[in-house]
């Protein structure tokens, strides 16, 4: 039987994934409240559909800007710098939203600080610091830390659905700036970038098991993977670019659909609790979905799971565009869970297909510039399928742009194919 001290490194590991589970829970949340506060600022202000979604959009594009240095500060600095930068960005932009009068303070609040904030402390941060503390279970790691999007979206969503219709939005904002403050605040202190850093190994393993050939018996491209990877030398390569095409259609098909989503059901006839729920009840299902779906990478490889979330995905945008003709219940619920149990698959496999082709020391700068296709497409889905509404009175056309880009996604990864520089575990 080992010794505490032996499994020190496994523990640590697991309670990093913990605080990342609560991060991704509150800070999630956060930013996805904004599909909630959408309808009562249109209905307070007046403003256009698409000038009020492209506060999300244009906060996106400013994390877009700012990812490949983020990348660089993961890089030397570790993530509790990048975390907290983000803690005290989205309470800022949360409690000042409350005293908004006109858009360009909207953009600076709930656009810039809450959306670039947020995406200092979800996705697209954690991507770059949870690969290292895990080899043999990567993808199966990282899913359970995500997975606290589902468990914050089911309890938090409706409160804050509860409190704008009591109180308002302008006290929603409140609870959760606060929320954000005292609880991410302190908890982040605790992070650190590698188990390296503080003399361990990922996974528990030993020093003797690390060095072990067979820790690198799962690479196939040698010659790829003996390449110390840089910045400008990933930029040269072609997979590089596959990557990142993938990264932008799945984004916008992610995003375009969670910012309209609850006002979309609204108008199609269910009520707004019934579409509060439902954007919460998507995260939830995502659980299972998640962790399942992560665990299965690891055994047969990361562009399975990849095309199986762009599938989810896809068929999310084809019930949206039968429920405006037919708003049942049954169309409802295959929204809800195949964009949950099979569409927020993709985060469990975003850090592992980057990390697989690029790993090394350089691994957060080539992750934080990808991050501009990640942000890029999370930001434009929103303001593109706003616009399209606004143009046209409908969101149909937007919502099948979305489902072309499901398919071009999966097909970018495929091409990439970090199956043919690394094999998952279960395939070695």
């Amino acid at each position: 039987m080992r010794s505490w001290q032996q499994r020190l490194p496994f523990y640590y590991g697991w309670l990093i994934i913990g605080i990342a589970f609560v991060t991704m829970a509150i800070a999630v949340t956060a930013r996805t409240s904004f599909s909630l506060l959408l309808p009562p600022l249109i209905t307070e202000f007046g403003w256009d559909r698409g000038l009020a979604a492209g506060a999300f959009s244009f906060g996106f594009l400013v994390s877009a800007v700012l990812g490949p240095i983020v990348g660089r500060v993961m890089d030397r600095k570790g993530p509790r710098i990048v975390i907290e930068c983000g803690v005290a960005m989205v309470t800022m932009g949360l409690l000042l939203a409350t005293v908004i009068a006109n858009p360009w303070q909207f953009y600076a609040t709930l656009g810039v600080m809450v959306g670039a904030g947020a995406n200092l402390m979800t996705f697209t941060a954690h991507s770059q610091f949870l690969p290292h503390w895990f080899v043999r279970r990567r993808a199966l790691a990282i899913s359970v830390a995500f997975s606290g999007v589902g468990v914050g979206a089911i309890v938090l969503l409706p409160w804050l659905q509860s409190i704008i219709e009591r109180e308002g939005w302008r006290e929603a904002c409140w609870v959760m700036g606060l929320l954000v403050l005292f609880v991410l605040g302190p908890l982040n202190l605790l992070v650190w970038r590698r188990p390296q850093d503080i003399g361990l190994l990922p996974d528990g393993q030993s020093h003797a098991a690390a060095a072990a050939p067979r820790a690198r018996s799962n690479i196939v491209d040698s010659a790829w993977a003996s390449v110390e990877w840089t910045l400008p030398r990933a930029l040269r390569t072609a997979r590089f670019w596959w990557i990142a095409l993938g990264f932008v259609c799945a984004l916008f098909a992610w995003y375009a659909v969670q910012v309209h989503q609850t006002k979309y059901l609204i108008e199609v006839g269910f009520s707004p609790i019934v579409a509060a729920w439902a954007l919460g009840i998507v995260s939830v299902v995502g659980i299972p979905g998640q962790i399942g779906l992560g665990a299965l990478s690891d055994r047969i490889g990361r562009e399975w799971i990849w095309t199986a979330g762009c599938v989810g995905f896809a068929v999310c945008y084809l019930a949206l565009i039968a429920l405006e003709h037919s708003p049942s219940p049954v169309l409802l619920w295959l929204m809800v869970i195949s964009q949950g149990s099979l569409g927020y698959a993709l985060t469990s496999v975003m850090g592992p297909i980057v990390a697989e082709i690029f790993e090394g020391p350089h691994y957060g700068s080539i992750f934080g510039m990808l991050t501009v296709a990640l942000i890029g497409g999370g930001a434009t889905g929103p303001w593109v399928t706003g616009v399209i509404h606004d143009v046209t009175g409908s969101y149909r056309l937007a919502f099948v742009i979305a489902i072309a880009c499901c398919v071009v996604s999966a097909m970018a990864i495929w091409i990439a194919g970090p199956r043919k520089v690394r094999l998952v575990p279960g395939r070695v």
